[in-house]
């Protein structure tokens, strides 16, 4: 009999409304902090230590990269031990370095590259394939480096790096904490003084941990409501161990199951609480979602504080589009929220969304209207027109385009939803919330 292989299983997900959700849960660490501690320390003279970092796969790519530039990088109980190699002192890698999903580093660590003097090569999965990086070669190659992509500045890339390079002075066209991110990172091993003008503030992750390895960096607010960030290259970074606080980007999707589903009430310990990511959390109590903080705190040079969210009935908002770098990454379960609100949302200025993981714009609008809700879109603002209630809501098979944040969005709108909603690959969801399932499950999600 003719053998035929067997179809790769495709981790199909149902979610469904479970009734009250109740408990407390700590959520992954802060993805984009993870990546800079690693990248930095990496960077640094000395031992750094390491506690919370986010152990999903797009983080421990970071992990391989370093390592293959030379890092030794070990996971030792709770905490990881990064030896660093000193700024300049990077090693060529003997093999491709394969950022898996993460948009975030690839382009970071291209900015690290292109100041090395050594050659080295980046690909990813088939949606980082997909996406651009013009955004940071083109300014980068003013420093010095070349890359050479596919055709539309596609991965895979070949990055020439200089150990020559020349401080860049770049005004960002769109805000982009990663173009920044980049560019600030290329900076430290050039001659010269690195200057970075953002139109509107991004998060600055980047900048708080330059300043927590001892690198001086300097922030001027614009007149425009931008900012200038300058620092001087050639410069040397020391060890110092990091604490991780818990990603406010993967703690919105509690947050938000909670508020939807009646009767909740839920704990969500040391969250970050960085005024520059912290946009949903605002969004949110505009709509009349109960919210509160708790044991507010600093660790690592980060805000932090323990989060309390109990159900409520929210209402619609309009969200103005320069509030979209503070909370770029949760507009898609912010859209679930709206169509559960009462009256009409408008989310403004959304045009970053549509070169993320998928095209995220458009990926939302699919979600949600195969769901049942009243949703638009007019230029770059959607517009959702709320349903009040969980009545007629759900029943949809939501294609997640192997984007994680829409895989977890159609899994809350689900569990807020009057029918059951499909999920057609949960799969990359551990890019960034390792554990999702398990952790919701505990608060007593159905799916």
């Amino acid at each position: 009999m003719e053998h035929h292989p067997s179809a790769p299983v495709i981790p199909l997900s149902v979610a469904r409304n479970p009734g009250p959700l109740r408990g407390t849960i700590r959520v992954p660490g802060d993805k984009s902090i993870s990546h800079r501690a690693l990248m930095l320390a990496s960077l640094a003279e000395g031992r750094t230590r390491v506690t919370g970092l986010l152990e999903g796969e797009d983080v421990l790519r970071t992990a391989d990269a370093m390592r293959a530039l030379g890092a030794v990088i070990v996971r030792e109980n709770d905490q990881w031990v990064i030896d660093g190699k000193g700024v300049g002192a990077l090693q060529e890698p003997s093999d491709i370095l394969d950022m898996g999903n993460s948009g975030t580093a690839a382009r970071l660590l291209s900015g690290i590259l292109s100041s090395h003097a050594i050659t080295s090569f980046m690909t990813g999965d088939a949606s980082l394939r997909g996406r651009p990086m013009r955004r940071v070669t083109q300014p980068l190659s003013g420093n010095g480096a070349c890359f050479a992509t596919r055709s539309g500045e596609k991965l895979p890339m070949a990055i020439i790096g200089t150990g020559d390079a020349t401080a860049l002075t770049y005004c960002l066209p769109v805000a982009s904490a990663q173009v920044k991110s980049a560019i600030l990172l290329a900076g430290l091993n050039a001659r010269g003084k690195t200057r970075v003008e953002e139109p509107v503030a991004t998060r600055d992750h980047t900048e708080n941990m330059l300043r927590h390895f001892g690198v001086d960096v300097d922030v001027a607010l614009t007149p425009n409501g931008g900012r200038v960030i300058t620092l001087e290259g050639r410069a040397s970074l020391k060890a110092r161990d990091v604490a991780v606080p818990a990603d406010p980007s993967s703690a919105a999707f509690p947050i938000v199951a909670a508020s939807l589903v009646p009767g909740s009430e839920i704990r969500l310990p040391g969250v970050g609480l960085n005024p520059l990511r912290t946009g949903l959390f605002t969004t949110l109590r505009e709509m009349g979602a109960v919210l509160d903080i708790e044991n507010e705190r600093v660790e690592g040079g980060e805000p932090v504080g323990d989060l309390v969210v109990r159900s409520a009935q929210l209402r619609g908002v309009d969200v103005p589009a320069e509030r979209a770098p503070s909370m770029i990454d949760e507009y898609p379960v912010l859209a679930v929220a709206c169509a559960f609100a009462t009256g009409t949302s408008r989310l403004r200025g959304l045009e970053e969304l549509r070169v993320k993981e998928s095209d995220r714009l458009a990926a939302t609008v699919a979600l949600l209207k195969v769901n049942g809700a009243d949703v638009r879109v007019e230029g770059d603002d959607m517009i959702i027109e709320g349903r009040g209630s969980a009545q007629g809501l759900g029943g949809g098979l939501v294609e997640t385009q192997m984007d994680h944040r829409l895989a977890m969005s159609a899994i809350v709108f689900g569990l807020a939803a009057e029918k059951p909603v499909k999920v057609d690959d949960t799969g990359f969801i551990n890019t960034s919330f390792p554990g999702f399932t398990s952790l919701m499950t505990a608060l007593g999600a159905a799916l």
